[in-house]
């Protein structure tokens, strides 16, 4: 049997290639560990980024009082939804519970695309909560939209027709 010569240049060039392959499987790895998220659900239901069963038309995903929630782990979200309000206002409430980053935003428009509700809560300032009433506007199928930004926390969120 003849005898394995390994000169400098093959040895380097083995461990070269020995300990590459593991460094770039952990790159690759590595490079995926994003956790971040941040979910938006209304009245129990989910709300997905592109959803079909939630676009603004001739009818609304939601009647009656709106009880939302929503948490994050450092991610962003924009999700919208009709909703039926017969009524020219509408009452709001939300809080976070958040750390120092991140922000929540409530946007209402009514039956018009007028905006009547355009407020934010910030993680890193007083206060925690909102509430009140909208602007008035058109009675009929109204569009909320809420942005989670960078949304490290919980919260919660609530709109009854108003007065």
């Amino acid at each position: 049997m003849k005898p394995m010569n390994f000169s400098n240049t093959n040895v380097l060039k083995i461990l070269k290639t020995g300990m590459l392959i593991p460094v770039l499987v952990m790159f690759v790895a590595c490079s995926k560990d994003d956790d971040s998220f941040a979910r938006v659900s209304v009245n129990g239901t989910l709300l997905q980024a592109n959803d079909s069963d939630f676009t603004v038309g001739d009818r609304s995903d939601f009647n009656g009082d709106i009880d939302a929630s929503f948490n994050g782990n450092g991610g962003t979200a924009v999700r919208s939804f009709t909703w039926n309000n017969n009524l020219n206002t509408a009452d709001y409430n939300a809080d976070i519970t958040a750390s120092a980053v991140g922000n929540f935003q409530m946007i209402v428009e009514d039956a018009e695309g007028m905006v009547v509700l355009d407020r934010m809560i910030q993680g890193s300032e007083d206060p925690d909560s909102i509430s009140g009433v909208t602007q008035s506007g058109a009675p009929g199928i109204w569009t909320v939209t809420i942005r989670v930004t960078d949304f490290n926390g919980d919260g919660s969120f609530s709109l009854s027709e108003g007065n």
